[in-house]
């Protein structure tokens, strides 16, 4: 079985940086189990990048989160460090928002049986690239380990994991 890890946006803005929560630094370990997991099967493993300009302010979604973050280059924009030595080698796709594109298309050229989402945030940017997979690869399972996901808000994180399972997204 072909199967593919995607780890989404875990990068030092969201863990201790501008939008950084508790929720972000608390899945680190269960992160890094999952990685090295998925790399020591020789399974693939790729990852995404929030990634803005200094314009972001005054995007769409810079007015709605005014909190400037993941500015293309800066540290805040890297990987966190409690995995980025575990993702060297790996493929990577940056986003200008929540899904990526990018990914969608890439993944429609590949014959992966199943698709594993990890990272943050659970209800924004993991649940946007969970229905992208879904859309790029209709026939491939698709996975969202709870303990691998991390949102701000609680509530919010329980009504993604519903809404995930409604478009036969398997939530472990």
């Amino acid at each position: 079985m072909k199967k593919l890890l995607i780890v989404v946006d875990y990068q030092n803005d969201f863990v201790t940086g501008s939008l950084g929560f508790e929720g972000a630094r608390s899945i680190a370990s269960a992160l890094r189990q999952k990685i090295e997991s998925y790399r020591s099967a020789g399974q693939d493993v790729v990852y995404t990048l929030d990634t803005h300009g200094e314009g972001y302010l005054q995007t769409q979604e810079g007015k709605r989160l005014p909190i400037s973050h993941c500015i293309k280059g800066s540290e805040g924009w890297k990987l966190s460090s409690e995995i980025a030595g575990l993702l060297q080698g790996c493929t990577s796709f940056c986003k200008g928002t929540f899904g990526s594109l990018e990914l969608a298309k890439w993944l429609e050229g590949q014959a992966y049986d199943q698709i594993e989402l990890c990272g943050v945030v659970t209800n924004i940017c993991v649940l946007s690239n969970a229905v992208l997979c879904k859309a790029a690869l209709p026939e491939a399972q698709i996975l969202v380990d709870r303990t691998c996901v991390a949102g701000a808000d609680e509530t919010l994180n329980q009504a993604t994991f519903a809404v995930l399972r409604g478009i036969q997204v398997d939530v472990l």
